[in-house]
């Protein structure tokens, strides 16, 4: 007896079952890895090939989800902004929480002409920033030389190769910011989790950990970049800083220490996401 081979719409139903043991969001994912496989959009899938067969690998995409390897990462792609970039395990994952820094760039600042990103990764906050105003330039930093290459070919792939510098660059390294110059708005995502930290297993076992943790408190990375910010703004510049929900004070402090201004931004969730300081006591007006 001949057996049809079996379909699209099929193997989403199979593939949703297996992954329920492991991701919350099993039909997503299954969704993606097959569109993936079959080389067209998600929505291109749904709307025209549900009745396909099923492209030789996608068991394979499938046995790599159950392993808690992210989706990201097994396709090298993630979007962030509306603008897709390439991503491996040499760099985070942009992620959506991350975006509430260029919305509230958006919200608060006049267009900046010089931007620089400190940690820049896959280029995701600089490039999506240069994407949002065409006559700014940029500079991205990155102590990885895996993940400067991504920045890069980021910047070629979307176009933004003439307006975003990717170089090399290590805040824990002494005279770090003395050739940098002055920026009209400064991006920082640093590591924030405290060592020891239980996070999801996708994560620990798969990103890179000098992306993710900052020693007990998950603060060091902000005692050497937060008082440094006083010689990388230029005149009314303002830098934006990702923090976990519960850093928001002690960042705070850090900047008020250092003689500047700053405030809290809480992301889509209503949690504490973004520390934004100013180079004056004064700068920050009320919201």
């Amino acid at each position: 007896m001949n057996v049809a081979p079996v379909t699209v719409a099929q193997a989403l139903v199979a593939a949703t079952r297996r992954l329920g043991q492991s991701s919350d969001t099993a039909r997503l994912d299954a969704e993606v890895l097959l569109a993936h496989a079959l080389g067209v959009t998600r929505s291109e899938m749904i709307l025209r090939h549900m009745q396909d067969a099923v492209p030789d690998g996608y068991d394979r995409l499938i046995e790599r989800r159950l392993t808690h390897e992210p989706v990201a990462y097994i396709t090298g792609h993630q979007e962030f902004w509306g603008l897709d970039f390439i991503v491996t395990p040499d760099v985070l994952i942009p992620r959506g929480d991350t975006e509430t820094l260029i919305a509230v760039a958006i919200e608060r600042l006049r267009p900046p002409l010089r931007i620089l990103d400190l940690g820049t990764g896959s280029g995701a906050l600089l490039l999506a920033a240069l994407s949002q105003w065409p006559g700014a330039t940029g500079v991205g930093i990155e102590r990885s030389h895996g993940a400067l290459a991504i920045a890069r070919r980021n910047a070629d792939a979307l176009g933004l190769s003439t307006r975003a510098e990717m170089i090399a660059g290590d805040w824990t390294q002494a005279h770090w910011a003395s050739a940098l110059g002055r920026f009209d708005l400064v991006l920082a995502n640093p590591p924030y989790v405290e060592t020891g930290a239980s996070l999801d297993a996708s994560v620990l076992a798969h990103e890179p950990h000098a992306a993710l943790f900052a020693g007990a408190q998950g603060l060091d990375d902000y005692h050497v970049i937060v008082p440094a910010l006083r010689d990388l703004l230029a005149r009314d510049g303002t830098a934006l800083v990702e923090i976990g929900w519960t850093q928001g004070e002690a960042v705070m402090a850090l900047a008020r220490a250092a003689g500047m201004a700053a405030r809290v931004h809480c992301d889509l969730a209503q949690r504490p996401r973004v520390v934004e300081i100013g180079g004056d006591n004064d700068k920050i007006r009320p919201i």
